[in-house]
């Protein structure tokens, strides 16, 4: 694993020096945007191919009504018929999940890297590298404890508050949208609900609220990995925008179908 660790903290440092020119002190800071955007970049195609799934869910919402009139009074058979449903047209539930399961190696490289002392027997020179005044190895409780909210170092944190704050209200927003595009479908009425049909409902109330969870994360982890979960949180919710512009419902629709929670 150390080894594993010299060699991306190598690959960060050579990144750096080609960034030097434009960025200078701030150069790291940079490269670990461009890390972010390059591996948003390899996990594209699992968000396109996220989104793909997501259409063909909404397809068979028909086909799923006709089972739940059937299976009205047997949850266990609903379950059952809705998982051999999406087998049969190959569609995976599990589909939007693994765009954010593939990040999160890259994020807690990035997490370790800026949060050891020392590399490969040797002192971490990342962790003096900065951004503005604020140093990459750093947290926000650093920064409170070094002039204060509005010092130099709380500056930057302030900075990328307001930029998760922006998009983590554009995602609440697009979400309450999809969620009263297309509500749950209801349990019928003289029958048991589904399994887990009420945690969903509940899940549906609290899903729009989890976007501002990246807030919090933002001012825990060292600020490289700050940069990182920035960075991606952007760009998500860019590209979701692009991928479901004309599924104003989709996320509803997977959530209703298989209850599995869309990716924020």
């Amino acid at each position: 694993m150390s080894t594993f660790m010299s060699v991306f903290a190598s690959l960060v440092e050579h990144i750096a020096d080609l960034l030097d020119p434009l960025f200078h002190a701030s150069a790291t800071a940079a490269a670990i945007v461009l890390f972010t955007a390059f591996v948003r970049l390899l996990v594209h195609p699992l968000s396109r191919a996220s989104a793909r799934g997501q259409r063909q869910r909404a397809k068979l919402q028909p086909r799923i009504a006709e089972l739940r009139k059937k299976h009205k009074k047997s949850p266990e058979k609903l379950q059952k018929a809705i998982m051999e449903l999406h087998k049969e047209e190959k569609v995976s539930p599990l589909s939007g999940c693994l765009p954010s399961l593939f990040q999160l190696p890259a994020f807690f490289l990035l997490y370790h890297l800026f949060s050891n002392g020392s590399i490969g027997g040797e002192p971490n020179a990342l962790l003096g590298h900065t951004l503005g005044a604020a140093p990459l190895g750093g947290r926000f409780k650093d920064a409170l404890a070094d002039g204060g909210l509005f010092g130099a170092q709380g500056v930057v944190y302030l900075v990328l508050f307001a930029i998760v704050a922006t998009v983590a209200s554009f995602n609440y927003a697009r979400t309450k949208r999809q969620m009263a595009a297309q509500p749950m479908l209801p349990a019928a009425a003289d029958g048991p609900q589904a399994p887990g049909a009420g945690a969903m409902a509940s899940m549906t109330k609290i899903m729009p609220l989890m976007s501002f969870m990246t807030v919090f994360t933002v001012g825990f982890v060292p600020l490289a990995a700050a940069l990182y979960v920035v960075t991606s949180t952007t760009w998500s919710a860019v590209e979701r925008a692009v991928l479901y512009r004309d599924m104003p419902s989709a996320a509803a629709l997977a959530t209703a179908a298989v209850g599995v929670p869309p990716a924020l």
